[in-house]
């Protein structure tokens, strides 16, 4: 009795697309994580961490720099350090939750030698009708951020902070693919 043995079935490898339209895929789908990523850094992480405070510009007073929709985050700063040219984010009428965001265009001292600010929108005419004390002020700016004021006004919150887990969990989600299936990908080129 002869026993015959089949040779194995090949099955035909599926040719992979490694082409223009591969790499650009590959190119877009890193950049839209690192912009993510970055995006979250800047508007929530990084204000947390470091103690800042981040706002939305809801006006035009400070166009063409700032205009509406634009997210300021400023830092707690000491009022004698502030000057003019500065751009501060203030309480409209102290302990008030309500605030603006313009710039120091005159510095003085009352005959007590509290300082006061005189401020005014980069796109007004004339300054702001009342003077900030030291007390009425939250911090000048730090940095800005283009259009992100107007996600940060949708999300109000303890939606910042679910927001922030689930956006890093997709992103680390999609970062761990993205590197599983390069590994599989050298992996098949390299098995017979």
């Amino acid at each position: 009795m002869t026993i015959t043995t089949q040779p194995p079935v090949v099955r035909p490898r599926r040719p992979r697309l490694k082409g223009p339209l591969w790499w650009f895929w590959q190119v877009l789908s890193w950049l839209v994580l690192l912009i993510a990523l970055a995006w979250l850094l800047a508007t929530i992480v990084v204000p947390r961490l470091s103690g800042a405070q981040a706002y939305t510009v809801l006006t035009g007073s400070m166009e063409p720099r700032y205009p509406p929709g634009t997210l300021v985050v400023v830092k707690t700063v000491d009022p004698a350090d502030l000057a003019i040219g500065d751009v501060v984010t203030y309480q409209i009428k102290s302990g008030e939750p309500a605030v603006v965001t313009h710039r120091i265009v005159a510095v003085s001292a009352t005959t007590g030698g509290e300082l006061r600010f005189v401020t005014q929108g980069d796109a007004n005419n004339a300054p702001d009708s009342e003077s900030v004390r030291p007390v009425q002020i939250r911090g000048e700016l730090w940095y800005s951020v283009p259009f992100a004021g107007y996600l940060n006004s949708a999300i109000s919150g303890e939606a910042h902070i679910w927001l922030l887990w689930i956006a890093v969990a997709l992103l680390l989600g999609y970062a761990a693919f993205m590197l599983v299936s390069a590994a599989l990908d050298r992996k098949r080129r390299v098995s017979p």
